[in-house]
Order: C-alpha cells, then structure tokens, then sequence
C-alpha cells in the first residue's frame, strides 16, 4: 500500500513521530503543505491519503484511479466530495473526539481574558505602572466574576457538554438550545435560540456548520443579546456574519467577541474583524495542544489498521 500524506504540518509540524503510520505501509509520502495545483500530481498512483484542509473533489478522484482510502485527520471533513467518494468506492474517515478537553479548555481561556484581563495588566505593571501608583492596586478595566453569570451555549456535543461541567466548577447558570435533556451534565436549562441569546451574559458556539446553522450569528440575534455579553467562537466561522458582527462591536452592541475560527482562514487583509474593538482572535490553535495532537495521530493509526483489516471505523463515506 502507498500512502502520501498531503498536509502534515499542522498536525505534526515536527514535535510528534509519523513512524507509527510510517509503519503500516508500504510506501509513505509527507508533505507539509499542498498547493491546489499540486494536489493530482502527489496523490498519483497512492491507495491511501491523509489530509487536513486539502480539497478532495469529484474531478480530483477521477484522475485518481488508484486511490482507495482518505484519512481526514481532523473531525470535520466538508473538504471531500462525500457523495463522489461513495460513488467511486473510496472510503472516508475522520477523528471524532479528540479535542474536547482542549477546546474546552480554549472557551474559557477566551472567556477569562474578557474577565480577568491578565495580559493588559501584566503589560500595565512591567511598563512600570505599578511603580508609579499611589495605592497598592488598581485596575485598568472591570474585573468580572463569573460565579452567577449565565453563560449560553450553542450546539451540545461533546465539547458543548464539557463547557457545562466547567461552567458549573464556575458556579454559572448555564442555558443549552437542546430538544432533549437526555445530554445533560448537569442542572442545565434547555432553551430556544432566541431566549439563549437574550439571557446569556456569555455565549458559546459548539454547532456544526450546517444550511441550518450557518449565520446564526447575524444582526438579528445580535440585536436580542445584552449589551454587556460576551460571544465565543471555537466552531466554525460560518456560524457568524462577520459584517454584522463588526457592525455590533463598532456600535457597542455587545461587549466583546473571541473566536479561534473565521469565515475564511488564513485570515484575509480585509477581513471585517480586522482590528475590530473588543475582540480577540486566535490563529484556530485550540485543537492544537501537543497532546490533543498525538491523541488526534493515534486514532488515525487506529483508522488505517481497521482499513486495512477490511472492518473500517469513524467512517463517513
């Protein structure tokens, strides 16, 4: 079997072995990065592929014959022609589960800079502000406890659910738009999307991108939310119109937003949240702890071992 990784560096841009996948093939192929025009060219004559963010079209797969099996090596996999796979025969998987911990952990890294203010003040007291001051504290901006805060949450998977386990070591009243209580972690309230943006002092976003989900975030549900709440984005960039969403912090809307995802990524020169107030943007790094990386490359080892044996798992094609 050969097998050509298209987009490694951004799982393993050096820290982690692929010698466990390495191992199981015949024939292995990395590639850090693959251009668009590249893509036919290095998949050649390969049975297996791994990829991240590379496109996998129907006419990609009709000028690879060979191919056999696509490893997304990430939970989402809208970069693949899904429908043309199962017409061709090509089996699909992806790795369900892994980051929870960490882009849980992301939420409330964002919601706790917003709260807390950790940098701006460390900034403040090494430029020498401290020196200079007459007392023996102060605070450039409202410092806020989230112990009775309400904090919404949009989509109740498994990170979703795992916000609320935190949220409630928090002691926060935490609203859910569920159908069902069967998810529940704890002593949630299950709300429609409407309530869920008016009440939330905090708004998390967990859903899927979807023709249902896309733009939930729009001037709408913008207009329902308290001027002095706080939205999270660690999903999908999609799930936000980002030019109505600058037109919320411009106008003091809402009091901040963070996100780890945008609408196109890399982020674009002219992207509305370029320099927007009050808002923080991570590079779509909370996946990206080393441990959540190497778990991430164990289930893949897994997913080609299984492959392999003719009994395929996490299949979505």
């Amino acid at each position: 079997m050969k097998l050509t990784v298209l987009d490694g560096h951004a799982l393993n841009p050096g820290d982690l072995s692929w010698n466990p996948i390495e191992s199981l093939v015949d024939s292995f192929t990395l590639y850090d990065r693959t251009p668009k025009d590249k893509i036919v060219e290095r998949i050649g004559n390969s049975d297996m592929i791994l990829l991240n963010k590379v496109q996998i079209t129907k006419e990609i797969l009709e000028k690879c014959p060979s191919l056999k099996y696509i490893g997304v090596l990430a939970t989402g996999y809208n970069v693949i022609d899904t429908a043309a796979c199962r017409e061709k025969g090509v089996v699909v998987t992806n790795i369900p589960s892994y980051s929870t911990d960490a882009v849980a952990q992301h939420v409330f890294a964002l919601i706790l800079n917003f709260t807390n203010a950790v940098q701006k003040h460390s900034d403040s007291v090494h430029g020498g502000s401290w020196i200079k001051n007459p007392d023996f504290c102060y605070w450039l901006s409202p410092l806020t406890e989230l112990s009775g805060k309400t904090i919404g949450i949009f989509g109740f998977g498994n990170i979703g659910q795992k916000v609320a386990q935190i949220a409630h070591a928090f002691s926060m009243n935490v609203l859910v738009s569920v159908h069902s209580e069967k998810s529940f972690v704890g002593n949630e309230k299950a709300v429609s999307v409407n309530e869920l943006f008016s009440k939330s002092d905090f708004i998390t976003l967990h859903a899927p991108l979807t023709a249902e989900t896309k733009e939930t975030v729009r001037k709408e549900t913008l207009s329902l939310m308290k001027n002095s709440a706080i939205l999270i984005n660690t999903a999908r960039g999609g799930l936000v119109n980002e030019n109505d969403l600058r037109t919320a912090l411009d106008e003091r809307k809402i009091a901040g937003y963070a996100a780890d995802v945008l609408l196109e990524e890399p982020m674009l020169p002219d992207s509305p949240l370029l320099s927007a107030p009050n808002c923080i943007i991570t590079p779509h790094i909370a996946w990206a702890p080393k441990e959540t990386r190497k778990r991430l490359l164990g289930i893949e080892v897994q997913n080609i071992k299984a492959f392999l044996s003719g009994k395929p798992v996490n299949v979505v094609s």
